[in-house]
């Protein structure tokens, strides 16, 4: 079984910053793509950030400049470090990763527990 937690939301001020870490664990054989997704208030979830197993990067265009997504691949994490950050950033911020659980799997979508992120004076 794998399992994905997610840790650094909170309430932070206008133009402050946090930090999100995901951790995955448990039976892994490979993780591919690993990304973030938000849903705010009254709207739909929207990818924010993505990072392949390359290193390959992708940001909503809302975030860049802002936001930027790394990956610690021997501690399979991935993190969100968010500056700047606007009330229009204040959402339930979800960790999404591909992962292959053996070698004789195809790969699986998994999402994180969601982490509340409110920017608010």
């Amino acid at each position: 079984q794998v399992q994905l937690v997610e840790s650094g939301g909170g309430l932070v001020q206008p133009g402050g910053s946090l930090r999100l870490s995901c951790a995955v664990s448990g039976s892994i054989f490979s993780i591919a793509a690993m990304g973030w997704y938000r849903q705010g208030p009254g709207k739909e979830r929207e990818l924010v950030a993505v990072i392949t197993n390359g290193g390959s990067k992708t940001l909503v265009d809302s975030v860049k400049g802002r936001f930027t997504i790394s990956r610690d691949n021997a501690k399979n994490t991935v993190y969100l470090q968010m500056n700047s950050l606007k009330p229009e950033d204040t959402a339930d911020y979800y960790c999404n990763v591909r992962v292959r659980r053996a070698y004789s799997e195809g790969y699986v979508q998994l999402w994180g527990q969601g982490t509340l992120v409110t920017v608010s004076s």
